[in-house]
């Protein structure tokens, strides 16, 4: 499997905000996407995925099958927000995450084990903590399948031990074939990845 970008451009409220970025990810290889605020992070993970249109350049996915025919089938979107509704039970969101989602992975019950929150599945996702909310919202990456995680600062809320957590489900990810890009301020200990500074020449 492949993911290329050639000559992205993105805007913001008519404004360019980044042009000219490219880069190819083959499997098992990350990106970290770095800069800052204002440079262009989130808006250019958002037309990766197409959450937003390119105004220039294109993004491609190819060795997918059937499964993964094009980008946005591809890739899980991990954003700012947490994209779960607070009235609902911490499993019962990741259920319809799962179900929108298809490709199942883990049972949502094991996802929760697997980022320490298997104790609370029952619990409406609105009374759970800061941190407590984004290691559900990481749990939606494990209960379907996507080859390439799009991570817009991912560790944001989490704790050291939660960090540490992270970067081996990341790690795990990536041993299995998987390709991550990550907008991020901090370390995610992705070994091996490459930066793409926003601004910067591409790589």
């Amino acid at each position: 499997m492949r993911l290329a970008a050639e000559g992205l451009g993105g805007e913001r409220g008519g404004e360019t905000v980044f042009s000219g970025i490219s880069f190819t990810l083959g499997e098992g290889e990350a990106l970290t996407v770095t800069g800052p605020n204002g440079a262009g992070k989130s808006t250019l993970l958002r037309v990766i995925c197409g959450l937003l249109p390119a105004f220039e350049g294109k993004v491609q996915f190819s060795g997918g099958g059937e499964a993964f025919p094009d980008v946005a089938s591809a890739c899980h979107y991990l954003g700012h927000r947490n994209a779960m509704k607070a009235e609902l039970g911490v499993e019962e969101n990741l259920r319809f995450w799962q179900e929108f989602m298809g490709e199942p992975h883990l049972p949502p019950f094991e996802a929760l084990e697997m980022v320490g929150l298997g104790d609370i599945g029952h619990l409406p996702f609105g009374y759970l903590s800061t941190g407590q909310r984004r290691r559900a919202s990481i749990a939606r990456l494990l209960v379907s399948y996507r080859p390439v995680w799009l991570l817009d600062e991912p560790t944001s809320g989490l704790d050291k031990a939660s960090e540490a957590q992270f970067a081996d489900l990341m790690a795990v990810h990536l041993e299995d074939g998987g390709m991550i890009v990550a907008a991020t301020h901090l370390p995610l200990g992705l070994k091996g990845a490459r930066e793409l500074r926003m601004g910067e020449a591409a790589i």
